[in-house]
């Protein structure tokens, strides 16, 4: 990039920012004379160090990459660890995890030995259709080979506009030629209800992974599918959820909570407190709720189990949630770039702030936790029992993600059970090959342990017999999940891992509690509100 150019796209980027800045939060700021002579001057400081950078060191420059990924991201770090820049390429994808949709085949890729290999076909798409299994390798699409490019540049490759058609050349295990398959291209939606069924008897489980524009309605669908109004309990389970629209989260706090109780509230430095209630409530939604949640939850997940929490809705199951209290907008810039900058804080109905301490640490540590959380606040529920923040929300009943032992350390290192970055065949892929349709009937029963043991041969897998009889219950387990993975799709396959899944367990287990805090707290708000009539 030319000098000339190159300062005038850096000032076009303050500039562009600072306009943001200002929409964000609208006319009640005004920039003084003062301070519009500091940024420029800021300005005019960063300009010269860059040109002084771009003439002298040591390598030649890439000027846009060290503005869009080194010093704006750096200028936000600054901020909190949620104030964001998107490049284009970013932009694009979060646009897409918003609006719930794109357009392509539809499936996974990861790297794995240089190469790239399909993860997993979604269910219903394109990819699925044709016939493309998870494992199979991808050497060529179009006239393009993809040997020495990277998954975004695969993933670029496979999307394209609807009715298009892609051809996709695979190598597969058990077979010794490549395979080809034209594929159409088509929308491919990002949904937010993955999973959705009677996980018991009378127990619906429904698995909420994102909130985004559809989150809501897809939400409402599958409360309507399993009847819940009718259910004994429900399980509405958001770990790994890290969030997304504030809106949605609002509209399922809505759909969860009696009518008129608060979900949340924000407020900031230059935004007046909102607080947002249930205008429509539960309508007769009255079963029993338990949440499941992780170190993963974050941001919109938290605003719900916190409301379910504060209110005595429904009981937390899991472990201590992520801990973001923070808001952002997300607003476009120049050249398809866009900006997320945390404008207010949340709080939930008992009005707990809930983020995490980022100011006194890394940014690794942050995202890591590295550092233990200390409560900074109590709080009271509906009922009067104590909840906590400035740490997220802590789970009423704590039940930790198992961890794995060392037998299951070691086929996951050498990840027999999927490709690994070293290698591209795992037993499942190999398992299958050119066999016979499966069926929903399929074990891992002896013959198939039979093939197994001689896979971790061939793998050259050190193990005794004591530990693969220990463990066998959960190899059997772990060969039918990536089967039905690789025959019915990932839904099929999260079900066979759910059926030993401790926390679901505990959260099918807290299904009486449950329904007696919520009994009593509805008994206890009526007494507050003098309606002596109220029966459970």
């Amino acid at each position: 990039m030319k000098p000339e150019r190159r300062g005038l796209s850096v000032a076009v980027t303050v500039i562009a920012l600072s306009a943001a800045l200002g929409w964000i939060y609208g006319p009640s700021v005004r920039a003084t004379a003062d301070s519009y002579d500091e940024a420029q001057s800021a300005v005019r400081n960063f300009t010269q160090v860059l040109d002084v950078v771009e003439a002298n060191y040591a390598e030649k420059v890439d000027v846009d990459k060290t503005v869009y990924e080194g010093a704006i991201p750096g200028m936000l770090r600054m901020l909190d660890p949620h104030s964001n820049f998107f490049d284009a390429r970013q932009w694009a994808l979060n646009r897409e995890e918003m609006r719930g949709k794109y357009y392509g085949v539809g499936m996974g890729v990861i790297p794995r030995a240089g190469r790239t290999v399909v993860m997993a076909p979604y269910v219903g798409t394109p990819a699925y259709k044709a016939g493309i299994r998870p494992g199979d390798v991808i050497v060529r699409i179009d006239d393009k080979s993809v040997e020495g490019m990277g998954t975004p540049e695969v993933a670029d490759l496979l999307r394209g506009a609807k009715g298009t058609v892609v051809k996709i050349m695979l190598l597969r295990e058990g077979y010794v030629d490549p395979l080809v398959f034209s594929v159409t291209r088509d929308e491919i939606p990002h949904h937010a209800v993955d999973l959705a069924y009677e996980v018991k008897p009378s127990i619906g489980y429904i698995r909420l992974s994102g909130f985004n524009e559809k989150t809501e309605g897809e939400l409402g669908d599958a409360m309507k599918q399993l009847n819940a109004s009718s259910l004994d309990g429900l399980i509405l389970d958001m770990r790994d959820n890290h969030g997304g629209l504030l809106n949605e989260a609002i509209g399922v706090g809505d759909m969860l909570l009696d009518k008129n109780q608060l979900i949340v509230s924000h407020r900031g430095r230059a935004s007046a407190e909102r607080r947002f209630y249930a205008l429509r409530g539960n309508r007769g939604n009255n079963m029993p709720l338990v949440i499941l949640v992780n170190s993963d939850s974050a941001s919109a997940t938290e605003i719900v189990a916190g409301a379910v929490q504060d209110h005595d809705r429904g009981v937390i199951v899991g472990e201590t949630t992520f801990g973001k209290g923070l808001v952002q907008t997300v607003e476009p810039l120049s050249e398809n770039t866009g900006l997320a900058l945390t404008i207010a804080r949340y709080y939930t109905p008992s009005g707990r702030l809930i983020q995490r301490d980022y100011k006194s640490i890394s940014l690794y540590s942050y995202y890591e936790r590295k550092v233990p959380e200390h409560p900074t606040e109590v709080k009271l529920t509906d009922s009067g029992r104590q909840v906590t923040g400035g740490g997220g929300i802590t789970p009423d009943i704590s039940v930790a993600e198992p961890e794995f032992n060392h037998f299951q350390k070691t086929l996951f290192r050498e990840d027999i059970f999927f490709p690994s970055e070293t290698t591209v065949g795992g037993f499942t892929r190999h398992y299958l090959g050119t066999r016979p349709t499966i069926t929903k009937d399929f074990e891992a029963e002896d013959t198939v342990m039979s093939d197994f043991r001689k896979f971790l041969a061939t793998k050259k897998v050190r193990y005794t017999e004591p530990e693969l009889a220990t463990n066998l219950d959960w190899v059997k387990r772990k060969i039918k999940q990536e089967v039905f993975v690789s025959t019915f799709g990932q839904q099929e396959g999260f079900k066979v891992q759910l059926e030993a899944d401790p926390q679901l367990l505990a959260a099918i287990d807290a299904v009486p509690q449950a329904r007696a805090l919520y009994a009593n707290a509805r008994k206890i708000m009526a007494e507050r509100a003098g309606v002596t009539t109220y029966r459970p």
